[in-house]
């Protein structure tokens, strides 16, 4: 299979971008509480404030198609992954190592994942990669410094690490 990752262009493919992240996100209906589902699982207008926030979404392409998207957020000393996805027709080919590694390629330092604590899948591919997954205490001093979410989703959520230190 080829594939190509590129980064993606702007406001062109947010279209693809939005319907592979509506797409795969299906697989946290029923497993992520069910107050933090919703339909669509992200919006048009969260996708454009995800973008204007400085994340950087990098696409694979095959046989013509964008299957799968990460997107990618320098918070100074860190970095974020953020809304990786694929396709689920072309989920367990890959493409997430791809876009994971396209990432790496991109960055310096430390490396930081947010995902849901019920998502297993996601756990186990990061741990996978390298990534560690920090204590509960280092999750919510970097949930709160890194992201803005929910206090409902942030209680939900653990924080996977590569090259990363605390005392960093």
């Amino acid at each position: 299979m080829v594939t190509t990752i590129k980064r993606c262009q702007i406001p062109a493919e947010q279209p693809l971008i939005l319907a592979i992240i509506n797409q795969a996100a299906v697989a946290y209906r029923g497993v992520i509480p069910g107050d933090c589902w919703h339909e669509p699982y992200m919006t048009t207008a969260e996708l454009e404030r995800e973008i204007t926030g400085g994340v950087v979404f990098w696409a694979c392409w095959a046989a013509g198609n964008m299957v799968g998207v990460m997107g990618c957020q320098s918070r100074g000393t860190v970095d974020l992954i953020r809304h990786a996805y694929v396709q689920p027709a072309w989920q367990h080919r890959g493409i997430g190592r791809q876009l994971l590694t396209a990432a790496e390629s991109q960055i310096e330092g430390p490396l930081l994942v947010g995902t849901w604590a019920a998502a297993t899948w996601a756990i186990d591919f990061y741990q996978r990669n390298g990534f560690q997954m920090l204590t509960q205490a280092e999750k919510d001093v970097l949930l709160r410094r890194y992201w803005l979410i929910p206090e409902q989703q942030m209680a939900n959520s653990v924080v996977l690490a590569k090259g990363y230190s605390a005392a960093a």
